[in-house]
């Protein structure tokens, strides 16, 4: 069982180089970077992981996810580092085809590409996603745009969200065909045909492994029905430790449902030295390791 770390940074955690660092020694395998463009100061959506519905404030100290990358990349050698999540139609797709196309490059190609089309329509509206209810649609558009993007010398893309004419754009990533995309829809109703469609990758938040077995299962049977290859999809579950969770035979549930990584939330970097807050974490790493292979 490989485990990554969502580190959720702020001003107070520490030059992310660090942090990286200390997570690579330590063990893990992946760090990713979630992503908040702005907090609205006024606002009327519920944020369902607080008690009042209320957005943490950290929310708008995370840095941007693709400079934390690159930073992270940079002072470290084999972690992978990852979008989690970038908010696609959020973002201008040409500007973030190279910027991700530039950190594979020069991080040898470890970048994973997590991607998903947000829950906060006052943020989507100040950033000028035209229609919050068809984010999806938009979503979709812009990873196949990104695929054309790092893979043809000429790239052109006609959707009704984003659109260009033939352009040249380069660098072009070191993996082929293109880094992983990963997409992060947390329901597992809708999860089976957005990742049989368009991803390479799934990775929901706190699935519950009793869930984790038969979600996994329904994505796999959308691909084969599409005509792809169930096995080359890849499934990660993004959690948030506690007291007791998840433990070695959570850990062993999620890996024979078919998760290749748990992500674990690192909460405490928002507010206090983010090295700290990973070798709070540390003790994860040798539950995983203690986890048989599939």
């Amino acid at each position: 069982m490989e485990l990554g770390l969502s580190l959720f940074s702020t001003e107070r955690s520490g030059p992310v180089g660090d942090i990286a660092r200390e997570a690579e020694t330590l063990g893990f395998e992946s760090l990713w970077f979630p992503e908040h463009m702005l907090i609205p100061v006024h606002y009327q959506s519920r944020y369902k992981r607080t008690p009042d519905g209320t957005v943490p404030e950290s929310f708008a100290h995370l840095p941007d996810p693709f400079i934390a990358a690159a930073m992270a990349a940079q002072a470290t050698e084999r972690l992978r580092v990852a979008t989690g999540i970038c908010i696609l139609p959020q973002r201008e797709v040409i500007a973030t085809a190279k910027a991700a196309a530039t950190l594979d490059r020069h991080s040898g190609g470890r970048l994973i590409m997590g991607v998903g089309a947000g829950w906060f329509p006052e943020e989507a509206a100040i950033l000028g996603v035209p229609s919050f209810k068809r984010r999806w649609q938009a979503l979709r558009e812009g990873v196949e745009a990104l695929r054309v993007l790092w893979t043809d010398e000429e790239a052109e893309y006609s959707g009704e969200f984003v659109r260009f004419p033939p352009v040249r754009v380069f660098p072009k990533p070191v993996q082929k065909p293109h880094p992983p995309v990963h997409l992060g829809v947390h329901d597992p109703r809708f999860a089976p045909r957005r990742v049989a469609r368009y991803a390479d990758g799934w990775c929901p938040g706190d699935l519950p492994v009793d869930e984790a077995a038969d979600a996994v299962a329904s994505v796999r049977r959308a691909a084969a029905e599409r005509g792809r290859d169930p096995e080359g999809i890849e499934f990660s579950v993004v959690l948030t430790p506690d007291e007791g969770f998840p433990t070695v035979d959570h850990m062993a549930r999620y890996r024979a449902a078919g998760m290749r990584r748990i992500i674990l939330r690192v909460m405490g970097a928002a507010t206090g030295s983010g090295v700290d807050a990973v070798r709070r974490l540390h003790r994860y790493v040798e539950l995983a390791r203690r986890v048989e292979p599939r």
